[in-house]
């Protein structure tokens, strides 16, 4: 049999995980934006550092197009790198409003993962009912 993908629902029976979803959006911006925090880098750099992080898979073109954008809004600056040999390249760095935008995010994030975890903890199995207990006082402890 030739080699071909899983259907969706052959890859949930998989004992190891598929790479469903792809990193974009907010998720890619913010993740760009804080690798800039610390130090200034190139495209190529930062691609690098999303594969190093084991993030979900991405196209490194759309980290150049994201990282434009985010040039275009003011939320990272660039300049033309000719201090080693070859070609110049083009280093990114956090700006200020970027900088701000950062820490908005992460403080989103944090209250995002604050709901989740409250969600995920309610989601718990209940601890075995008190066999002494009469069941309405059971129904109601759980409330």
């Amino acid at each position: 049999m030739p080699n071909r993908k899983p259907r969706p629902e052959e890859a949930a029976d998989q004992s190891e995980p598929q790479a469903a979803f792809r990193m974009h959006g907010d998720l890619l911006t913010t993740t760009l934006l804080a690798f800039l925090r610390n130090w200034n880098a190139y495209g190529y750099q930062l691609a690098q550092q999303l594969a190093d992080a084991g993030l979900p898979a991405f196209d490194s073109g759309t980290v150049y197009r994201t990282l434009r954008q985010l040039e275009k809004t003011g939320l990272v600056s660039s300049f033309w790198d000719t201090s080693e040999s070859g070609p110049a390249r083009r280093m990114y760095s956090l700006t200020k409003a970027g900088d701000l935008f950062l820490s908005s995010w992460i403080s989103v994030l944090g209250r995002y993962q604050a709901v989740l975890q409250r969600t995920l903890d309610g989601m718990a199995p209940a601890a075995a009912p008190d066999e002494d207990e009469p069941a309405p006082k059971r129904r109601a402890a759980r409330r």
